[in-house]
């Protein structure tokens, strides 16, 4: 068994449970949503048709939708209360021609037909992807020929000061695994975009207590739902060594919680052909 294999339906019912109060505590996610947004200004696009993969609660979809007007955008989230919370913003909603799109499925399983959109944007979700260069794959497909992906995601050393405190204190995997950025950028060559750009930087929330952090993942849905989680609560003796040890690393009277944001964007080229015209696809062996 993976340890780290993603329980998506563990994952969608955390999200679900969390929409109605994650505006409130996604104070990082909108953060990163509106630095993806300023990026936006130095490329020229004028998508048709916008994808927002992952798109929670509609506060990015509504920031797209102010940034394009003209463009129709399709929102996508596996769990239902996230599109029930953002369809909950009524006025938005019925502005877009009787209603955008909502979509209720997964990033790994696209249930929108290939070649339709000119743009696909995704923030801070493709981290729940159970084989991301599959994901990507599929994103690719859906996109028309230099049409836009653009995506935030966590890199490794998210939460590192939770994960350095968790060593030691038990057996279960506690939290997720982060794709590399570098490891990101070849998974987009290997799936056919071209000219990615990626970057990354690290944002630190601090908190009074290790309850403080826990909490604040509880409120966005970020349970753990891996395969090597464990199966009932933490026992005292382990929860009193994993404040120890988070303690230790307490800062000007605060505790530190690192996000690394890895940001990237790449294109969906036109097809390579061969001397008489025909396009050359290239199989890769699963």
């Amino acid at each position: 068994m993976d340890e780290y294999l993603i329980d998506k339906q563990r994952m969608r019912l955390a999200f679900s449970r969390a929409a109605l109060n994650y505006d409130e505590a996604a104070v990082l996610q909108r953060e990163v949503c509106e630095r993806m947004l300023e990026r936006l200004d130095y490329i020229k696009i004028k998508p048709a048709r916008i994808l927002d993969a992952g798109s929670g609660t509609g506060w990015g979809t509504r920031q797209l939708q102010k940034k394009y007007p003209a463009a129709q955008l399709i929102s996508l989230d596996i769990a239902i209360g996230m599109l029930k919370a953002a369809r909950s913003h009524t006025a938005w909603w019925k502005k877009l021609s009787g209603g955008a799109p909502m979509i209720c499925g997964d990033i790994e399983a696209l249930p929108v037909a290939g070649n339709s959109v000119e743009m696909i944007w995704s923030n801070l979700a493709l981290q729940w992807c159970n084989d991301l260069p599959q994901a990507l794959l599929g994103l690719h497909k859906l996109l028309k020929v230099d049409g836009l992906l653009m995506f935030s995601t966590f890199g490794p050393d998210t939460l590192k000061e939770l994960r350095q405190s968790l060593v030691g204190v038990d057996q279960h995997n506690h939290l997720n695994r982060f794709a590399d950025m570098h490891d990101v950028g070849d998974m987009l060559v290997e799936a056919g975009f071209a000219e990615p750009v990626m970057d990354m930087e690290c944002l630190t929330l601090t908190y009074a207590d290790l309850r403080g952090v826990l909490h604040d993942l509880k409120r966005i849905g970020a349970h753990n739902a891996t395969q090597g989680r464990g199966q009932g609560l933490m026992g005292k003796h382990a929860w009193a060594r994993l404040v120890e040890n988070y303690e230790r690393l307490r800062r000007d009277g605060k505790l530190p919680a690192t996000f690394e944001v890895v940001y990237g964007h790449a294109w969906k080229p036109q097809p390579r052909l061969t001397s008489d015209g025909a396009a050359i696809i290239r199989f890769k062996n699963r």
